[in-house]
């Protein structure tokens, strides 16, 4: 045990300990007050005597560590001091230095101006999983097991259970929503979804898509027209027109395609409509009757029509881009180009 004339021996030593920098003063805390320092090899002793001799050596432990202790908190104010009055003086005429701040990715311009518009006309935001059952992805949508237009839409199936998988379009949240809800019904349904796909210039894994549905009596051709065209006018440009032409999707009958003058070059030609005059912008039709019966709707008595876009190549067709691939690498560079311009 540590006699009274070496615990002193201590105490000086403590005091004697002039730290002049910031190591010093690390390496002091280190060999007196740190984990494994004099002190620590004091208190180990403490605990070894008996209890007769505990108080007076258990004193003389505690003035070594509050010595120790001050000394080295006063020693940090020092040397505090020291740097802050050797730091240049602040130059209050200085601009302040502003922090670059982050901004929207393309297709969150695109989506949050598309959602804007139709929220302006009556249509509310619906949402629903990405992971999907079969029935609502597939089978409610008028598309059984054996029907050929599912190899256009092969996605990702879960392993243990084939009945699960990744949504390969927004439409499941129609037949969700139609299953809870009674007609009239006018949502859109914008979100993620999946293909199974070689990731290419044109085309992704995975991208973003919005829907609409507008369940009602007396829905006719002519309003999903007129919504088409309000919707192109108020995002792209206030003089376009719209052409439609057939095409087929197993949840809508009749079937379309919808096109827009050029919103780029005003219809007189462009690479990005391929010097036609025209780029698609969607697919729509009036809500196949299968569908309503499939959700719970009578369709003796209502009528419907649903549309759907991809957010990705519309966005490339604005901006010019020609690979979708850039979307996706969140290049800072890149994406700063584009941020708040639409």
């Amino acid at each position: 045990m540590p006699t009274h004339s070496e615990i002193q021996t201590l105490l000086a030593e403590i005091e004697q300990n002039n730290p002049q920098t910031a190591p010093e003063l690390e390496q002091f805390r280190l060999d007196y007050i740190g984990s494994k320092g004099k002190l620590k090899a004091l208190f180990e002793v403490l605990k070894t005597l008996p209890p007769d001799e505990k108080k007076t050596f258990g004193a003389n432990v505690n003035q070594v560590k509050q010595a120790a202790e001050q000394k080295y908190q006063q020693l940090k104010e020092q040397l505090s001091e020291v740097v802050d009055n050797t730091a240049a003086p602040a130059d209050l005429t200085m601009p302040a230095q502003t922090t670059r701040l982050g901004s929207r990715h393309p297709i969150s311009l695109f989506l949050h101006r598309a959602v804007s518009i139709f929220r302006s006309i009556g249509f509310q935001i619906a949402d629903g999983p990405e992971i999907e059952d079969d029935w609502h992805n597939f089978t409610a949508l008028n598309t059984p097991e054996d029907h050929p237009s599912r190899d256009m839409q092969d996605t990702f199936y879960i392993q243990t259970n084939p009945a699960v998988l990744l949504r390969t379009h927004t439409s499941p949240v129609q037949a969700r929503y139609m299953k809870k809800n009674q007609p009239p019904i006018r949502i859109i349904v914008p979100g993620r979804v999946y293909r199974n796909e070689t990731i290419s210039a044109r085309s992704h894994c995975q991208f973003h898509q919005i829907e609409g549905l507008y369940v009602a009596e007396n829905v006719s051709l002519a309003d999903l027209k007129q919504t088409i065209l309000y919707f192109a006018r108020q995002m792209f440009n206030k003089d376009v027109q719209i052409r439609l032409r057939p095409s087929f999707f197993p949840f809508t009958e009749p079937s379309l395609e919808a096109d827009v003058t050029c919103f780029i070059c005003h219809a007189k030609g462009c690479p990005v409509c391929k010097y036609s005059g025209w780029v698609e912008i969607l697919g729509a039709g009036m809500v196949d009757p299968n569908v309503l019966e499939n959700c719970g709707i009578d369709s003796q008595k209502y009528t419907g029509f649903a549309f759907g876009m991809g957010i990705e190549r519309t966005t490339m067709q604005i901006y010019g881009i020609k690979d979708i691939r850039l979307l996706y690498e969140n290049d800072a560079r890149f994406l700063r180009q584009f941020a708040g311009s639409l």
